[in-house]
């Protein structure tokens, strides 16, 4: 608690799809964004800026979904750049 950070960028993979080339379904990545946002706002307060990134073959074809999910506020692109 009271971590003293205006800022906090959080990239996050799922463990079991590192390297599968398998997607999270919008509702498993929407549950854990949740969470993760939830968990830095107890953490450092109501005025931190929240940064969460998803990382796990977001590609040209999936992209706009995953984007429209709350708090999905980037990706990590790997082989689809």
């Amino acid at each position: 608690r009271g971590l003293n950070t205006k800022n906090i960028a959080v990239a996050y993979e799922p463990v079991c799809a590192i390297g599968t080339g398998k997607i999270a379904t919008v509702e498993q990545i929407a549950d854990i964004h949740t969470f993760i946002y939830k968990e830095i706002l107890s953490l450092c307060g109501s005025d931190v800026k929240i940064r969460v990134l998803y990382g796990v073959s977001v590609k040209a074809d999936n992209a706009a979904d995953i984007f429209a999910v709350p708090h999905v506020d980037g990706a990590l692109v790997g082989g689809a750049s």
